[in-house]
């Protein structure tokens, strides 16, 4: 018989700090308003159609806007985008405008604010939501990819920012 342990809160936070992720910034924009917030919890689902999945902290109810807006674009860092990363996390204190003004933006199909420069960015139409312990993960088709320049990627290991080496 296998024996279950419990594991407990910080026991996983730990664990997971291990887990290396490439980081993000998950921007929406719509009727309800403009918001991006630093992310790693996120994974392609699909190549066909495509579709990629993110995960948002959903007790935070600024998040809301992903939701209601019905779109999400996905713009994956580089190494040079470590204050970005900061700005948008919360870390910094920064208003949403404030985070914003950090780089140059436009859009590319769904409105979603898109950073010029980023490895690379998926412009994604919400087509599901599924709640899940502490957590709203939440379901792209992507309807708009731009790819960018291939350079060190930002990544998250051991609670820090990492560059990834040759």
């Amino acid at each position: 018989m296998l024996k279950k342990n419990d594991v407990e809160p910080q026991a996983y936070r730990d664990a997971m700090s291990r887990f290396a992720g490439h980081v993000h910034i998950v921007t929406t924009d719509g009727p309800s308003g403009r918001r991006g917030a630093t992310v790693t919890a996120t994974c392609s689902v699909s190549d066909t159609p495509p579709m990629i999945l993110v995960c948002l902290n959903r007790s935070n109810p600024r998040n809301e806007p992903f939701v209601s807006n019905g779109n999400f674009a996905l713009n994956t860092l580089a190494a040079t985008h470590r204050g970005l990363a900061d700005g948008f996390s919360g870390l910094t204190h920064l208003a949403p405008d404030e985070r914003f003004g950090l780089a140059e933006w436009d859009t590319i199909a769904t409105g979603a604010p898109t950073l010029v420069g980023a490895l690379a960015v998926f412009d994604c139409e919400l087509t599901d939501i599924k709640d899940l312990a502490s957590h709203r993960v939440l379901f792209g088709k992507v309807t708009g990819l731009r790819i960018g320049d291939n350079l060190k990627p930002l990544i998250y290991h051991d609670r820090g920012y990492r560059i990834l080496q040759d």
